[in-house]
């Protein structure tokens, strides 16, 4: 089968891994994520893996702990959770290499482009721990600065939710859904699916994004098949698929 993309960088939220309660780790959770990510590696595609650390720590929410040492909290977080979705992954036969943003030997070696791609091209799944290695970035950047600096083909940006909205759908019941998107939009509306400045990275790299719900961990495998992205092109007159249009030629078998 011919593939759409032949890199993908993944995010996916530290909340995911810890399952309903959102916290620690969820093991049948993990190994439905792991599984769908095994099902896309595969196809043949070289992945690379982002992790959140939500599920242990969030340096905005940490009251009144200066924000730097906060975000220097996160980043180990990340850390934490890469060595998880590795171990994960590695019992379910993927090779895998964890990459981290700070310099920490005896845990995994510091991330460059020449060892990443290495990685990727030997088929090892590469993990990136460690955020940025800067405070105040979220992983959503993180994300998008890797999926760049690796060249890959687009970011795939793994959601909880059944679409994109103006603001949190489990919070406010009157949550407005996107049917089309564009990164402008994004960026005038602060849409919370991803913050300013990952999306200002993307736009201006010409960097594609794929937003699709993670309830069912088979649409990362659907998500490197299909044809459905969000294009950085011509966006005045090429609105960008939202998520409900992905599911939509999902559930058809368009794929």
């Amino acid at each position: 089968m011919a593939l759409k993309y032949q890199r993908i960088l993944l995010k996916i939220s530290g909340e995911a891994l810890g399952g309903e309660k959102g916290t620690g780790f969820d093991e049948p959770t993990m190994d439905a994520i792991c599984g769908g990510v095994k099902k896309a590696h595969e196809l043949g595609v070289q992945i690379g893996i982002v992790v959140g650390g939500g599920n242990f720590w969030r340096g905005r929410s940490s009251g009144k702990m200066e924000r730097t040492l906060a975000d220097k909290i996160g980043m180990l977080a990340t850390v934490m959770n890469a060595l998880a979705v590795s171990d994960k992954l590695e019992q379910l036969g993927v090779p895998t290499e964890v990459f981290t943003s700070i310099t920490m030997p005896q845990v995994a070696p510091a991330f460059t482009r020449k060892e990443a791609l290495h990685a990727m091209e030997e088929g090892k799944i590469a993990i990136f721990g460690g955020g940025t290695g800067n405070p105040f970035f979220s992983t959503d950047t993180t994300t998008a600065l890797r999926a760049v600096e690796v060249s890959a083909d687009i970011m795939f940006k793994a959601t909880m939710v059944d679409g994109v909205y103006d603001k949190d759908p489990h919070k406010y019941p009157d949550a407005k859904k996107y049917e089309t998107l564009t990164f402008t939009k994004v960026l005038e509306d602060r849409l919370a699916v991803m913050d300013g400045t990952a999306a200002t990275l993307c736009r201006d790299n010409k960097l594609p994004i794929l937003v699709f719900d993670l309830a069912d961990p088979d649409n990362i495998a659907r998500a490197v098949r299909t044809w459905v992205r969000w294009s950085t092109r011509a966006e005045h007159t090429a609105p960008l698929p939202t998520i409900e249009y992905a599911r939509r030629l999902f559930a058809a078998g368009e794929n």
